[in-house]
């Protein structure tokens, strides 16, 4: 089974920001050839925006940077380690000598596997918090100190998940993420002076290729675990990207917006087949 939208159908979907409305920005995405920051991508390059998508795989890369590039858009790849300074320290030079400095951060990348928290392993538990917490922040660190010597301002955009209301068998990512919230939001007040705004993304159920991993019963459950009853697409999590990255976010830092359907307020996800215990 396909899940999520396709970049035929991403190339074209529809949009409530103007054209050009990010011309003259270099924005930089984590995790940009799948799911969320693919979405990221595809809307802003069609905005105007220079991207650079990096990741791990070059292969994915490559496939990526080529289907957006056959529909005009200017974007580029870039490999790296998130979990690795040294290699953090690369992409930004790479990035500063290839297309200069970038506006905007948006940090998509990341990884769990849904298992039940008493099963993890030591290895399976570091490899989440190093992925989604360290490599984030490690992103953080070296966009701001190059937002610092260059005296510009940036925007950071962190994508997490709700942590706040029944997200369940993934207890490693809430913990990674909900460190990613309280240093994003510790980070607000301490960079505002050097012009710097971060801001999360807590998207809900999102349709993504990621989903195959998932137990399939969790995922035909999963459009009523909010009280909007649906699943949520990756476009509307890359308008909401736009929203707090770009200039119609201005004023606005330290935030979690929740692409949710209202599922941190009501509801329940189990990445995992629901307890028995549960089942009332």
């Amino acid at each position: 089974m396909a899940y999520g939208l396709d970049d035929e159908a991403l190339a074209t979907h529809p949009t409530v920001y103007a054209p050009g409305a990010f011309a003259g920005k270099t924005v930089l995405i984590s995790g940009g050839a799948g799911g969320i920051g693919r979405a990221a991508a595809w809307l802003l390059g069609r905005l105007g925006a220079r991207v650079v998508l990096a990741g791990r795989s070059a292969e994915k890369l490559d496939k990526a940077v080529a289907v957006m590039r056959r529909h005009g858009l200017d974007v580029s790849g870039q490999q790296v380690d998130i979990r690795d300074p040294e290699s953090i320290a690369a992409l930004f030079s790479a990035i500063g000598a290839q297309v200069g400095a970038t506006d905007i951060l948006i940090n998509s990348a990341g990884g769990q596997f849904p298992q039940a928290a008493i099963d993890f392993s030591a290895k399976g538990w570091n490899t989440v918090i190093n992925t989604n917490l360290n490599g984030t922040w490690h992103m953080m660190q070296q966009a701001a100190r190059a937002w610092r010597d260059a005296g510009r301002p940036g925007s950071i955009v962190n994508i997490v998940v709700v942590t706040s209301h029944g997200l369940h068998g993934v207890a490693h990512t809430i913990a990674a993420r909900s460190g990613v919230i309280g240093l994003s939001q510790a980070l607000a007040v301490e960079w505002a002076p050097l012009g710097i705004r971060i801001n999360c993304i807590a998207p809900g159920v999102i349709e993504t290729p990621g989903w195959r991993v998932y137990d399939t019963k969790a995922v035909a459950a999963y459009p009523k675990s909010n009280p909007m009853m649906r699943n949520g697409t990756t476009w509307e999590v890359a308008e909401a990207c736009a929203y707090l990255g770009g200039p119609a976010g201005a004023f606005v830092t330290g935030e979690v917006l929740n692409v949710a359907g209202g599922s941190q307020l009501w509801g329940e996800t189990w990445t995992i087949e629901k307890p028995d215990y549960f089942k009332v």
